[in-house]
């Protein structure tokens, strides 16, 4: 998909041409999509770039262009990691700023919905800036999300048995941790955007590039105690859920034990040798009292002992 943005004055605005000032948005490029964005410049090394999902961090700079790599984070419900993240390529090219992604993301969503009244595709510096704000923006929203997320299935482990609830933390593990080196990789990157003095042709957008490296900085802190957090929680709980396994097995004995009085008492009196009492009227009943006090005795010592 391959939409073209520009900022006129009635604001954002989508163009069906290229033009100058304009920003290209690719998601997914078919290979049409990809062949219109060589033929307005951009090489086909980058795109790829762009579109490796193993792709890390950096930003590579020439007279002609300028060509950023960051990860954005993606939320995919449906996956083993439901919260991932994936590169974003930004090459500021001549008069022009073109993105590359190979997923759909919400980052862009605050940009095309006017969030940022200074937006302008023209200044493409300070639209990159923008989407290095908004995706670190969107990590820390996220972030909130995987936390409430623990929190539901941290009720659910403090009575469950079995290895689902641990399991299901397992993938937040994840998550944190692809979240924790991307976080890590895109600060080196932008601390080497600040050190060439790229957005030093604004005050404005040197504020900017600060208030990113701030948010930035607090999703890694926020990452990191999170996934600190969850791995003293999951070493804990597995703990919990091996006493819960106790605790069933201790009451499972427990009724074993008291159901195996009756037969026990039957057991005996059912052998064909002469037995006290086998003549009394009273043999039955006597019976039946002598297995419900040995029942009653072994309910008691095993209440008094907590194992109900």
């Amino acid at each position: 998909m391959l939409r073209i943005y520009k900022t006129t004055e009635n604001g954002l605005e989508t163009i069906e041409t290229i033009a100058s000032g304009a920003w290209v948005n690719a998601i997914n490029p078919t290979s049409e999509e990809i062949e219109k964005l060589i033929n307005w410049g951009m090489e086909m090394d980058y795109i790829n770039y762009a579109l490796d999902e193993d792709e890390m961090p950096r930003m590579e700079r020439d007279e002609d262009y300028t060509f950023i790599l960051l990860r954005i984070p993606i939320h995919q419900p449906e996956s083993d990691i439901p919260y991932n993240t994936v590169p974003l390529g930004i090459m500021i090219l001549g008069n022009k700023i073109i993105t590359i992604c190979r997923y759909e993301s919400d980052i862009f969503k605050p940009l095309l919905n006017g969030k940022h009244r200074r937006l302008k595709t023209g200044k493409r510096y300070r639209l990159a800036l923008y989407i290095f704000l908004e995706t670190a923006a969107r990590y820390l929203h996220l972030l909130r999300e995987i936390n409430r997320s623990i929190e539901l299935v941290e009720d659910r482990l403090q009575k469950s048995t079995q290895n689902r609830e641990l399991l299901e933390l397992l993938k937040y593990q994840k998550s944190l941790t692809y979240f924790a080196t991307a976080l890590r990789s895109n600060e080196v990157m932008m601390e080497r955007v600040q050190r060439t003095q790229l957005f030093n042709y604004y005050e404005e957008d040197q504020d900017l590039l600060e208030d990113v490296l701030t948010e930035n900085q607090q999703a890694i802190q926020m990452t990191s105690i999170n996934a600190e957090i969850l791995s003293s929680m999951m070493d804990a709980f597995a703990s919990i859920i091996s006493n819960n396994l106790n605790v069933v097995m201790k009451l499972l004995a427990a009724l074993t034990i008291i159901l195996n009085m009756p037969v026990i008492v039957a057991s005996f009196y059912g052998m064909n040798v002469t037995l006290p009492g086998e003549n009394s009227p009273v043999a039955f009943l006597f019976i039946i009292g002598l297995s419900i006090g040995l029942g009653g005795l072994a309910t008691f010592i095993f209440y008094k002992r907590n194992w109900f």
